[in-house]
C-alpha cells in the first residue's frame, strides 16, 4: 500500500478508535556492561569490547551491574512505580545474528518496577495521564551492517557484518498499558510522553538519552478499533523510532493505514514495522511473535534482585528535582505564562537557556534569542536547538556585548548568524566583520548632520512639531552606518540639532 492509498487522518478517526502501546528502551550511561566487566564506551574498533561473557560462550557467567540495577529502581521511583522487593532475570529465547547468545537476558513476568504512571502536558497545557505497566532491566543486543544494497537494510545487501561491542550494554525498557482515549491527539500523546520521559531519564542522570544516537528508542504499537467496541483490534509495532517527530510522524502513519486496510475489507497482520525518515512511513519487517513463542525461563546464572526497602527509600529521598517541578519552577522565577512556558518546552529550549543564564544572561535575554533567532534558525534548517553550532556560553556573550552598547540587536542577529557559520565565536564575529556599534559622538554628530541636511523636508517638519517625523532621519542615519549606530541616542542627537524638546 502507497501512502497516496491512505484513508485521511479526519476520515480514520471518525470510524475508529486508537489504542496505543509505547515500548521504550534507555541505554544505561554505565562504564561497563550489564552482566560484565566490558566498556560501553562503543566509538572503538568492531568486536573490541567483548568478552567470553557477553559473546555468550560456554563456561563463562554473567555478574549484575549494580548501578544498572540503581538505575532501574531511580526510572521506576520517578515513573511512581511500585518497586518489588524480589524479582529476578530471565531468557529470552530467539536466534538473530547480532545477539552472540541466541538468548536476550531480560526480566519477564517479574520486573523491577510495575504499576506506574506518568503526567504529559498537551501543547494546549492539557494534561494527560499516560500508566505504566512496568520497567524492566535488560541487555542491548550487538549491531548488524548490511553491505552492498542502496538502503542499508538487509533486503538487498550482499553481506552482513557483525560488531559485538554493544551486546550487554544495559538497557532499561519502560512499558505503558494500553493507552486509551487519547482519540485524534493519540500521535501528539505519544510525542509528549517520549519527550516527557527523555527529560525525566536526562534529570535523573541515568542516561543522556540521545535519540539520534540510540541511546533511548521507542516502538510503537498501534491499533484501531471502531467506535463503540471494547476489545482491542490487532496491532502493529514500529521498530526503533529514534525522534519525537518520528514518534508523531509514525503514529499518525500507522492510523491511516490500518484505517484504509479495514476500510477495504482487508485484516491487519500482527508485525513488526520499520520506520522512514524521509517520507513518514512504515513498511512489513516480520510477524510477530507473541510472548510464549520467546519460551521465556528463569536465568538459572543469575542470583534474584532483592532491592531492601531501607535503599530504595534512600534512592528516593535522593532523586532530583523532576521535570514537571523543575519547569513550574522556573516558570515563576522567570515570569512567564503558562502558555510561554509550553512554547519554550515545545521549542525544546529550556536546557538551553538555564545554561546561557548560568553563563551570565539575564533570563529575559536568554529567552529572547534561544526562542526568537535561534529558533527560527533550528526551524529553518530542520534541527533541533540544541543541535545548533552555538553554547549557551556564546549566546550569553552575545548578551553582554548587547547590554554594554557593544552591539544592538541587528548587530548581534549577524553575530549569532556568523557564530552559527562557523566564523569563530561573537568576539571573532564582531572583529572580522566590523559589527561594533558607532558609539563616537562626533561621527554620530557628523551622520545626523548630513541626514539633517539631505532630508531639510523633514527637518522643517520637526522643528513644527511633528516629533514622529524623527524616524525617518534616525532611519536614514541607520542606513549611512550600516545599522552599526545607536538608534536611541541618534534620535536624541537629532532632536537636540533641531532645537526640539519632547515632552
Amino acid at each position: 500500500m502507497t501512502v497516496t492509498e491512505l484513508v485521511s487522518y479526519e476520515d480514520a478517526l471518525a470510524s475508529y478508535d486508537p489504542v496505543m502501546g509505547l515500548e521504550v528502551h534507555v541505554e544505561l550511561g554505565t562504564k561497563t556492561k550489564m552482566f560484565c566487566g566490558c566498556s560501553t564506551e562503543l566509538k572503538q574498533d568492531a568486536n573490541s569490547q567483548t568478552c567470553p561473557t557477553c559473546l555468550g560462550l560456554p563456561g563463562s557467567l554473567p555478574v549484575v551491574n549494580a548501578i544498572g540495577v540503581e538505575s532501574a529502581i531511580k526510572i521506576g521511583l520517578a515513573l511512581n512505580c511500585e518497586i518489588a522487593e524480589w524479582c529476578r532475570f530471565a531468557r529470552k529465547n530467539y536466534f538473530y545474528p547480532d545477539m552472540p547468545k541466541n538468548f536476550q537476558t531480560s526480566q519477564y513476568d517479574e520486573p523491577i518496577a510495575f504499576n506506574g504512571y506518568l503526567d504529559v502536558q498537551l501543547e494546549d497545557g492539557e494534561i494527560f495521564r499516560v500508566e505504566i505497566e512496568r520497567a524492566h532491566m535488560e541487555e542491548d543486543t550487538g549491531k548488524s551492517l548490511h553491505v552492498g544494497g542502496a538502503t542499508g537494510r538487509i533486503h538487498g545487501a550482499s553481506h552482513s557484518l557483525l560488531d559485538y561491542n554493544r551486546a550487554g550494554i544495559p538497557l532499561i525498557e519502560i512499558v505503558t498499558k494500553p493507552i486509551e482515549g487519547a482519540g485524534t491527539r493519540a500521535p501528539e500523546v505519544a510525542k509528549a510522553y517520549v519527550a516527557e520521559l527523555r527529560e525525566l531519564i536526562k534529570a535523573l542522570g541515568v542516561s543522556e538519552a540521545r535519540m539520534e544516537q540510540g541511546q533511548m528508542r521507542c516502538d510503537v504499537n498501534l491499533s484501531l478499533r471502531p467506535h463503540g467496541r471494547a476489545e482491542f483490534g490487532t496491532r502493529s509495532e514500529t521498530k526503533n523510532v529514534n525522534s519525537l517527530r518520528s514518534v508523531e510522524r509514525a503514529a499518525r502513519f500507522e492510523i491511516q493505514r490500518h484505517a484504509a486496510v479495514l476500510n477495504s475489507g482487508g485484516t491487519i497482520v500482527q508485525e513488526t514495522r520499520h520506520f522512514h525518515e524521509e517520507d513518514g512511513s512504515t513498511t512489513a519487517g516480520r510477524i510477530k511473535d507473541n510472548a510464549e513463542d520467546y519460551r521465556y525461563f528463569p536465568e538459572p546464572d543469575l542470583v534474584p534482585v532483592a532491592p531492601s526497602r531501607e535503599w530504595v527509600e534512600e534512592l528516593r529521598r535522593g532523586l532530583p528535582e523532576l521535570p514537571r517541578v523543575r519547569r513550574n519552577r522556573l516558570r515563576e522565577e522567570w515570569g512567564v505564562s503558562e502558555h510561554d512556558m509550553q512554547s519554550i518546552l515545545n521549542a525544546g529550549a529550556i536546557d538551553p537557556i538555564v545554561a546561557t543564564i548560568e553563563a551570565g544572561a539575564d533570563a529575559a535575554s536568554a529567552r529572547k534569542w534561544w526562542m526568537g533567532e535561534l529558533a527560527r534558525n533550528a526551524n529553518e534548517s530542520g534541527r533541533d536547538l540544541a543541535s545548533l553550532p552555538i553554547t549557551p556560553e556564546q549566546v550569553a556573550r552575545v548578551t553582554v556585548l548587547v547590554k554594554e552598547g557593544s552591539l544592538n540587536d541587528k548587530l548581534a542577529r549577524q553575530v549569532i548568524e556568523g557564530v552559527l557559520a562557523g566564523e569563530g565565536g561573537p568576539d571573532d564575529v564582531v572583529e572580522k566583520r566590523g559589527l561594533k556599534v558607532v558609539s563616537d559622538e562626533g561621527a554620530l554628530g557628523t551622520a545626523v548632520d548630513e541626514a539633517i541636511a539631505a532630508n531639510a523636508g523633514i527637518a522643517d517638519k520637526i522643528r513644527s512639531g511633528k516629533v514622529a517625523a524623527a524616524g525617518a532621519l534616525v532611519g536614514a542615519v541607520m542606513k549611512a552606518t550600516r545599522g552599526q549606530a545607536d538608534a536611541a541616542r541618534v534620535r536624541e542627537l537629532i532632536l537636540e540639532k533641531l532645537g526640539v524638546t519632547e515632552g
